[in-house]
């Protein structure tokens, strides 16, 4: 197995590759993005990481960018290359495919998403 030495990454981006996503094209984005950092010659900056469901299959397919805290709905291969240069350049609109985005307060809603999703149980006392 792999261990990566992640010393000096700006980004990382979570790609999922569960089962709504790689049916939606899922290892496709996930080869437009890979090739996209390659392209551009940031292979020390960007990590990526295919997860399994991320929870958000209504939105398939689903990409997240860390330290931002990003949440991308309905990731295609051309968006999933204009994520790679926003994360550098930061001079792409994307907000018509940002889902969630982090703030001081948390995770908040950007997108007009349909599907709520389940509530997470708050936990008292520990």
């Amino acid at each position: 197995m792999t261990t990566w030495n992640l010393n000096g990454m700006k980004r990382h981006v979570l790609i999922c590759n569960g089962s709504s996503c790689m049916r939606k094209g899922g290892e496709d984005v996930t080869q437009a993005i890979r090739d996209e950092i390659s392209q551009l010659n940031i292979e020390a900056d960007i990590h990526t990481t295919r997860t399994r469901c991320n929870g958000r299959c209504k939105d398939a397919c689903v990409v997240i960018v860390y330290p931002e805290g990003n949440w991308f709905k309905e990731v295609t291969p051309s968006l999933g290359r204009k994520i790679v240069q926003d994360c550098m350049q930061k001079d792409t609109n994307l907000l018509d495919s940002l889902l969630y985005k982090y703030d001081a307060e948390g995770f908040v809603k950007v997108s007009d998403s349909s599907e709520k999703g389940i509530e997470k149980p708050i936990r008292i006392g520990g």
